[in-house]
């Protein structure tokens, strides 16, 4: 069981653990993937189908898994450097390395107390809640001796997420070479409309996206939009997807348009698919040219594993929340009610 109530601060942290979504390693590893993402979803087997041509296209091996290594490598580095003494583990929801040997591994090294930095910037079921409940599996799994684990907030307001999509979208518009205003077509993965109802899911990403907007191109036209629906056609998603939206650019006059994918941190396979691919192939269609800004985890920037820093010296006590928006900061731990969803 899940507890929600709020837990009194213990600054023993010993250990940080890096959670992820997963994703497969070849050819082989896709269907199973694929199945464990989707179980009791009741997804069209041809959706998966569907997504697993995604997959073979790049031969089955998700970047997600790179991009991650990355992430642990340089966030390791710059905790070392501030002469922290705490290990970064990697752990994943739905692929190796899974949460649960992670966590494992973590009680046979003696950690005792960690934050967690899950690979998702924002607020809903999936983001957060879901990664939560993953967290607690595997410390029930482990038994007894599993290390308290804390999540650290959403960050999406914070300055190492959004400056690095300001510079990137600045460096997208100025591959166009034009002079006039051009769209800027913010994109996130779509969920189900009851959960966007029962989280801050889009109020969060419209934050975002008017912060990165106003500090890349003011009086550019703007737009968030959502993209890689995976449900089944009869419930009722987010909308509109970006295809659609970039029919609606041309059919209105404009020949060109950036993609900020600011719903994501990593260039993985729902970007490299989803946008270079699939939107990639409609902007042609329609007679458009698209340029797409980078995510600030794919490298990963200095100032995005800056971040991560400050968000676990935030739980260490060190320093206030950072935050651009007028939203609030998200509290350390949630509310019983916050991202609640049933399928």
């Amino acid at each position: 069981m899940l507890d929600d109530s709020v837990a009194p601060y213990n600054a023993s942290i010993d250990a940080v653990l890096l959670l992820s979504f997963g994703g497969p390693q070849g050819l082989d590893d896709v269907l199973p993937f694929l199945e464990r993402v989707t179980a009791g979803r009741g997804i069209p087997k041809e959706r998966l189908a569907e997504v697993g041509a995604h997959y073979a296209h790049f031969g089955g091996v998700s970047p997600i898994n790179e991009q991650c290594q990355a992430i642990q490598t340089a966030l390791q580095t710059a905790l070392d450097a501030a002469g922290y003494s705490l290990k970064v583990y990697w752990g994943n929801r739905n692929w190796h390395p899974f949460l649960e040997d992670t966590v494992a591994q973590m009680t046979r090294d003696g950690v005792r107390h960690a934050v967690a930095f899950a690979t998702s910037a924002y607020s809903s079921y999936s983001g957060c809640r879901q990664y939560r409940q993953d967290i607690e599996r595997a410390r029930s799994a482990v038994g007894g001796q599993a290390p308290r684990i804390d999540k650290i907030r959403p960050f999406f307001d914070h300055p190492g997420f959004v400056k690095p999509f300001i510079e990137a979208t600045r460096e997208a518009l100025s591959r166009l070479a034009v002079v006039e205003p051009v769209p800027l077509v913010f994109t996130a993965h779509s969920i189900p409309v009851v959960m966007a109802e029962a989280c801050d899911y889009e109020t969060q990403l419209r934050a975002t996206m008017d912060l990165v907007a106003e500090g890349a191109s003011p009086l550019s036209p703007r737009a968030l939009v959502w993209q890689s629906r995976s449900g089944p056609p009869t419930v009722p998603w987010l909308e509109p997807d970006v295809n659609d939206h970039l029919r609606e650019l041309a059919a209105a006059g404009y020949q060109r348009a950036v993609l900020v994918p600011i719903g994501f941190i990593s260039d993985h396979i729902e970007v490299l698919w989803d946008l270079d691919h699939e939107a990639t192939q409609t902007a042609a269609e329609v007679g458009m040219v698209i340029e797409r800004a980078t995510t600030p985890g794919t490298k990963p920037c200095a100032a995005f594993i800056t971040m991560v820093k400050e968000l676990i010296e935030e739980r260490l006590g060190i320093g206030e929340p950072q935050a651009l928006s007028a939203l609030a900061p998200r509290p350390y731990d949630c509310a019983p009610a916050c991202c609640v969803f049933t399928r």
